[in-house]
């Protein structure tokens, strides 16, 4: 007969064996005895200074390791405080578990009550509590389950009475699941060999349900002869091939969107091919047809109409249409590789390639020859992460990353301020390669408490602030074309970051020209030496740009 064991003793072992990468959090009494018990497992534990910090660091940590993150709150105020980084998470479809403690079903009046199921389905995470000791091991598979093979975000409730509670400890009988993996029907893909072999003009878009399909998506692109782009959060994947666009969307280049635009068949790789991917619709011309492939049937013409769907793993669909392509088809079509074109992508798909007007002051830079300088600077070896604003094409686009691990964007919820939350949640999951965080002044000072996170942690994190003293993006929208309009709501005296920023036991740098740029040398050698052990925080006084060319278009879907 087992011996008994406490019910939190037991969710926190049967969780480590289910093979979770990583815990996140902030630690009260309602979660500390199942974030102890993770830890006695073997699994790390960062603790960070805010529930909201803790959740974006789990799920960064997850999109860039491909492990299952976990975040530990305490019960009632613990989440709602992580709400917006579980927010993001679960409208990314990260896997990812909220290890939450709730209180007892009796303890109505109590100061911690309120709905957390309710909560955690508002901002599109599954709901899934441990419901008795004796279920408890089959309610954590169960979350862990839905995680995987759903890619769900999954808020695990654990009553504190439960908790408690004793159970047999059966946690050794427990079978880690494989992910499930969803092969396309026959006919769906002749159906869509047929349609590559009559386009002349055909691009492929993968999106995140892509990301592990690098190689089967070119050897079919070459095969049909397809350019290849992704979408923001799948940046990097194609990275080496001549006939890689890069993004597609509101970050691309003109040559990239021109080339979208001319196409007359775009099939979407685990990509959604929403407003921001496709421009609002715009870089998909009258006449072309659309394909989608994703494992999700709801996916399937979610955001605009396609000529076919393809319910399958984007990997599996793409070996099996090589595979009845080549049978009809046995040698490479050109059609959109040709090498006029790969010269003019190797030119300009890039903004850094693209010649732009130079908007520095002497007191400010612009922006896009600061990112520029630093992508020359900074080691190609390097993890990007992106927080929201007017700025965020720049680091997006001017600073080149490796492959789809060295890019991070948590945008699917639209906040600002996860920036540096997700750049340290990405450190944890590349330690190899260099972080890099671009933000804006005012999303880094909303997310700040999380760089002492960096200091105690000895990241050595290089944090680019786009500092125009303002709500950049609020400033531009509603300033442009209406001189006069008051924006004092959203604009704020000058703030000297780089001196917060050594308050917390940083190093920080002020820039106002590319000659000031020779204060990160310094911190760069250490690096290159190995010995650096504190973040770098550049505090970029820019330039105002006028408004960031995707802005419109991104205040279109507001």
């Amino acid at each position: 007969m087992s011996a008994e064991v406490r019910v939190s003793t037991l969710v926190g072992r049967t969780l480590a064996k289910l093979g979770v990468g990583h815990v996140f959090g902030v630690v009260g009494s309602g979660n500390f005895d199942v974030t102890g018990t993770l830890m006695s497992e073997g699994i790390p534990f960062t603790a960070a200074r805010h529930e909201g910090g803790a959740a974006t660091m789990a799920d960064a940590y997850g999109r860039m390791s491909g492990r299952v993150g976990v975040v530990t709150t305490h019960q009632g105020c613990g989440l709602t405080n992580a709400i917006t980084g579980v927010g993001e998470a679960a409208k990314s479809r990260t896997p990812m578990i909220v290890l939450t403690a709730d209180t007892q079903a009796a303890a109505t009046r109590s100061n911690f009550k309120i709905d957390q199921d309710a909560l955690a389905r508002s901002v599109g995470a599954v709901a899934e509590r441990i419901h008795s000791p004796a279920t408890a091991i089959a309610d954590t598979v169960r979350a862990f389950r839905t995680a995987v093979n759903e890619r769900r975000t999954v808020v695990l409730s654990l009553p504190l009475d439960i908790q408690s509670a004793t159970a047999a400890d059966e946690v050794g009988a427990v079978v880690v699941p494989q992910p499930s993996v969803t092969r396309p029907e026959t006919a769906a893909v002749e159906k869509l060999v047929a349609l590559l072999a009559a386009a002349e003009r055909p691009v492929f878009v993968a999106g995140r349900g892509g990301r592990g399909a690098r190689e089967e998506i070119l050897a079919l692109a070459h095969h049909a002869g397809a350019l290849v782009a992704t979408s923001a959060v799948a940046s990097g994947l194609f990275n080496g091939d001549p006939h890689n666009l890069g993004i597609s969307g509101g970050f691309s280049s003109p040559l990239t969107a021109e080339l979208i635009s001319g196409a007359d068949l775009i099939v979407g790789w685990g990509c959604t091919l929403n407003m921001w991917t496709m421009r609002h619709g715009r870089l998909i011309s009258s006449g072309t047809k659309v394909v989608q492939v994703d494992v999700e049937d709801s996916s399937l013409g979610a955001n605009r109409p396609i000529a076919l769907g393809v319910l399958g793993d984007s990997g599996l669909t793409a070996v099996d249409a090589l595979a009845v392509l080549r049978a009809s088809q046995p040698e490479p079509a050109e059609k959109y590789r040709t090498e006029a074109i790969a010269l003019a992508i190797k030119g300009s798909s890039r903004w850094r390639d693209v010649d732009t007007p130079d908007l520095s002051t002497a007191t400010s830079i612009d922006p896009r020859v600061l990112t520029r300088e630093l992508d020359t600077l900074l080691p190609v070896e390097r993890i990007v992460s992106v927080d929201s604003g007017n700025f965020m094409g720049y680091p997006s686009q001017y600073l080149a990353v490796p492959d789809e691990f060295g890019f991070c964007f948590t945008q699917a919820f639209q906040a600002i301020g996860l920036g540096l939350y997700t750049a340290i949640g990405a450190a944890v999951a590349q330690p190899s390669r260099l972080p890099v965080l671009g933000a804006g002044d005012g999303g880094f000072l909303m997310g700040i408490s999380e760089l002492e996170t960096a200091v105690r942690l000895k990241l050595p994190l290089v944090c680019i602030v786009y500092n125009d003293a303002a709500y950049g993006a609020e400033v531009h929208h509603f300033a442009s074309g209406h001189p006069g309009t008051d924006v004092s709501s959203v604009v704020f005296p000058e703030t000297d970051i780089a001196a917060i920023a050594r308050g917390f036991g940083a190093d920080g740098v002020t820039v106002r020209t590319v000659a000031d740029l020779a204060a990160v040398e310094p911190w760069l050698a250490a690096y290159d030496a190995g010995t650096q052990d504190r973040p770098l925080v550049i505090d970029a006084k820019i330039a105002s740009d006028g408004g960031s060319w995707w802005l419109a278009e991104a205040f279109q879907g507001h």
